[in-house]
């Protein structure tokens, strides 16, 4: 009954009903990934290619489709990671999440919410003021 729930009123764990229903219908498991998204294709999108989406295992955060896949769900690419012996390159680095609003965010030198002191002010700024 949670899984309907969720399903039904969240859009971003996971998969909606209407998503679920359309996968059901039109289909076709390509592959999964290391972190546990489902790949599927099926049917035709408005210029006639097949149509391409991914079923999130967990939230559904776009950065988290690997390099390879990322390829294939955007028509770069025809062969799925699957399908062939797709190696990253040295440069791809894994998936981190956005951790921005968390304790973990990245703070800068300088700002109010940093851990270090603020540089002191030198006076060479002036700041603006209007009409003036």
């Amino acid at each position: 009954m949670k899984t309907f729930f969720t399903q039904f009123f969240t859009w971003w764990n996971g998969q909606t009903l209407n998503t679920r229903f359309h996968t059901w219908r039109f289909g076709t498991k390509v592959g999964e990934d290391s972190q546990g998204n489902v790949y599927y294709e099926g049917g035709k999108d408005s210029e006639g290619r097949t149509r391409r989406w991914v079923i999130y295992n967990g939230v559904s955060e776009a950065s988290r489709i690997p390099p390879g896949w990322h390829g294939w769900i955007h028509h770069r690419v025809d062969i799925p990671p699957v399908d062939e012996t797709y190696t990253p390159r040295e440069w791809q680095k894994p998936h981190l999440p956005n951790l921005t609003g968390t304790p973990e965010a990245y703070r800068p030198k300088g700002s109010i919410l940093g851990t270090g002191h603020r540089p002191q002010v030198t006076g060479d700024y002036d700041a603006w003021t209007p009409g003036g």
